[in-house]
């Protein structure tokens, strides 16, 4: 039996590439993409087309809602919000707990979002060794409960290096490239897990120099 989990990290966003929004955004830490960031998720969806992916979870901040959702849109799919495949709540980043739009508004914006699905919780401030396990469980219990599905997560950098660490033990925070809507690729065998793909981007028309997690 083989099974494939593909994680992404969202597009760029709007304070990468204005960083004066913060100083006047309602929620600053939760900051839209940028219009290069559509392009770039429009881009990661059209590489998907065909993959057999059957279920995405998305991280709920914005960013990753709008990535995910381009992605959902394409591969006409529902999209499920998970806070297991949140930001890392670093309070040397955040000052405070981050004001993420409530699901039942963000459904509003995008109706795929299937609101029965339960997101779970936050919990801030938490440390990095925090942040690796909270998201190796998620995408333990993601893979335990969707059985042979293949599955898409979308998340952020930390996500994208915790989630490939929680099926694959052996790899180490440097061996994933976790830069803007990189592709991470998993297939199991049976029971051992291969990874195909470390953070590719090669559907990208430009990738970042510098890969930033804040």
């Amino acid at each position: 039996m083989t099974q494939t989990v593909w994680i992404a990290r969202h597009g760029n966003r709007i304070d990468f590439v204005n960083p004066e929004w913060f100083n006047t955004a309602q929620r600053p830490y939760d900051p839209h993409l940028s219009d290069d960031g559509f392009v770039q998720a429009q881009q990661l969806a059209n590489r998907l087309v065909g993959e057999g992916i059957t279920h995405i979870f998305s991280s709920p901040f914005l960013r990753t809602v709008q990535t995910a959702n381009a992605i959902a849109e394409t591969l006409d799919l529902p999209l499920k919000l998970n806070w297991g495949l949140g930001e890392w709540l670093n309070s040397e980043w955040m000052s405070a707990y981050p004001e993420t739009l409530a699901p039942e508004i963000l459904a509003q914006k995008f109706p795929r979002i299937d609101l029965s699905f339960p997101i779970g919780e936050a919990r801030y401030p938490e440390t990095w060794e925090d942040c690796l396990h909270r998201t190796a469980k998620t995408a333990q219990s993601l893979v335990a409960a969707f059985g042979d599905d293949d599955l898409l997560f979308v998340g952020h950098g930390a996500s994208v290096v915790g989630t490939a660490m929680g099926l694959v033990p052996t790899l180490t925070e440097t061996d994933i490239h976790a830069s803007l809507c990189c592709l991470v690729k998993l297939v199991r065998h049976d029971t051992e897990w291969i990874v195909e793909l470390y953070g590719d981007v090669s559907h990208l028309e430009q990738t970042e120099k510098v890969v930033r997690f804040n």
